[in-house]
């Protein structure tokens, strides 16, 4: 049976973004991965699976280059 990937919502004062966060366990930590979550507010870890959601985001304040 799989279990559902968790959901952390984020804040402007978290970014740079990066995974895990300083608040999770240690014991289970895989290697931190900066996660480029400003363009499109949400960002996938590759390596657990955790769905970040930027708080707030409306997409009007970020272009694409």
């Amino acid at each position: 049976m799989s279990h559902p990937q968790p959901v952390v919502e984020v804040g402007e004062s978290d970014l740079p973004l990066h995974c895990p966060m300083p608040n999770e366990a240690i014991w289970n930590a895989h290697p931190r991965v900066f996660l480029p979550i400003e363009e499109k507010g949400v960002a996938l870890c590759p390596y657990c699976g955790t769905l970040y959601k930027l708080k707030g985001w409306d997409g009007s304040r970020h272009h694409r280059h």
